[in-house]
């Protein structure tokens, strides 16, 4: 196992080197730099514009910049925001961090929830009227984007019942909303997953000789299917938690979170450098490294399967 485990994070390694190339390489072959106003009735004179440029190391060939930056990444320093000269890009994630942690925090709990309860439900009641409306809604889940579902969660229940405000944070009730409308996806594919699962073990031939042996239902549910039906989430599991931990763009700018998706969402149009880059490395690591714990997971619960098999 620790062999498999060092090769891993030499591959995790060469992932981050990888991405964090390709973006550098993308940010700057964009039209347009983060100092430049574009229609502007007083642009910056061409020597501010060139000293600015000089300070941040902006004049210098694209590939000094990377290693400049590369270099001081390897040191903990990942640079200051373009937009928020004040502060360090670690001091903004330390602070934007926490909201967006809770917000994902908060969605994987009602998504696991509500999804292994419905697709549980489904799977027992196969072929019923719960069935057929636990499906719809997977469905529905699966295909509607959450950023639509924001927007009517918002109109019905913000701006027409005004049960909970229209974004905002981090009180309880401005949270409800976001959590509701992030954990629409997950929870319609854990829905999805655990009624295929579970439909899949209730054929097996152990569940039908305990069932013959008289044991109660709930008690062949609990002990001999549940068990084993729960083994694939860990599959998505792993990358679930990554996506929703750093943040979603799109609701964290419709309900007005401060959180990391809306740092970068704002990085991105401004063309703040160092925040899109240093957001992105650590979206790779969470990737890179929650994959490395979902197959360690899958042996400690499944020993047919062992990592070197995983690894082919």
């Amino acid at each position: 196992m620790a062999t498999y485990i060092a090769r891993r994070f030499g591959t995790l390694l060469l992932t981050m080197l990888i991405v964090t190339v390709g973006i550098f390489a993308l940010m700057h072959s964009v039209p347009g730099g983060p100092f430049e106003i574009v229609n502007s009735k007083q642009p910056l004179p061409p020597f501010a514009y060139e000293n600015i440029k000089r300070k941040y190391g902006l004049d210098l060939p694209i590939w000094q910049q990377y290693l400049r930056w590369l270099w001081a990444a390897l040191h903990g320093d990942f640079g200051i925001p373009f937009e928020s000269p004040t502060e360090t890009v670690t001091s903004l994630i330390a602070r934007a961090w926490p909201v967006t942690l809770r917000v994902g925090g908060l969605t994987l709990l009602l998504a696991y929830s509500v999804g292994l309860f419905l697709g549980t439900l489904a799977a027992v009641k196969q072929n019923s009227w719960i069935d057929s409306l636990a499906t719809f809604l997977a469905t529905l889940g699966i295909g509607l984007p959450n950023f639509v579902f924001g927007f009517l969660l918002i109109e019905v229940f913000a701006v027409m019942l005004h049960w909970f405000p229209t974004g905002g944070c981090c009180h309880p009730n401005q949270l409800v909303l976001p959590v509701v409308a992030y954990a629409l996806a997950p929870m319609a594919n854990i829905a999805r997953y655990t009624r295929a699962s579970t439909l899949e073990v209730m054929r097996t031939e152990y569940v039908t000789m305990a069932r013959a042996r008289g044991l109660p239902e709930w008690r062949v549910l609990r002990r001999y299917v549940l068990r084993t039906a729960l083994i694939p989430l860990i599959t998505i599991l792993g990358p679930s938690i990554p996506d929703i931990l750093t943040g979603s763009f799109l609701i964290e700018s419709q309900f007005a979170l401060p959180g990391l998706g809306n740092y970068f969402t704002t990085a991105s149009q401004e063309r703040d450098y160092p925040t899109i880059m240093a957001l992105a490395l650590l979206t790779c690591v969470l990737w890179g490294v929650l994959y490395l714990l979902s197959d360690v997971a899958y042996t400690l619960v499944d020993p047919r399967v062992r990592l070197e098999g995983l690894s082919r």
